[in-house]
């Protein structure tokens, strides 16, 4: 079952759009209420090149940190294969696609709700 968009937090939502200006793909969000006590929702999404995914990092933390919001940690921007940035109350995750394949975290989290975001 998928959730509308306007649903979700308008943080994530910012997210969503810093990510999407930066031609991130297969945006995904998973609500993990009810399945994870560490965090409410995970954005997935990948990029083409790890120049791309550590822009897409760039451009989220920028666009939530002009709304006051910073990442309590961020881990793997030098090699940018999977950039974590961990906000608690929800966490981005942003992928090569060969890390997103092998990692497969929606295979890992089926159990959640799922929303597909349109690009």
């Amino acid at each position: 079952m998928n959730r509308a968009r306007d649903t979700l937090p308008p943080v994530l939502g910012w997210a969503i759009a810093a990510a999407q200006e930066k031609k991130a793909e297969k945006v995904t969000v998973l609500d993990l209420h009810g399945v994870a006590s560490f965090t409410d929702y995970f954005l997935i999404c990948s990029g083409t090149s790890n120049r791309q995914v550590q822009a897409i990092s760039d451009a989220v933390e920028e666009r939530l940190g002009q709304g006051g919001w910073n990442p309590a940690q961020i881990e793997g921007r030098a090699l940018a294969e999977w950039v974590l940035m961990d906000y608690r109350d929800f966490i981005v995750h942003i992928f090569t696609e060969r890390a997103r394949l092998f990692y497969d975290l929606e295979r890992l989290w089926r159990a959640s709700k799922r929303t597909v975001i349109a690009e």
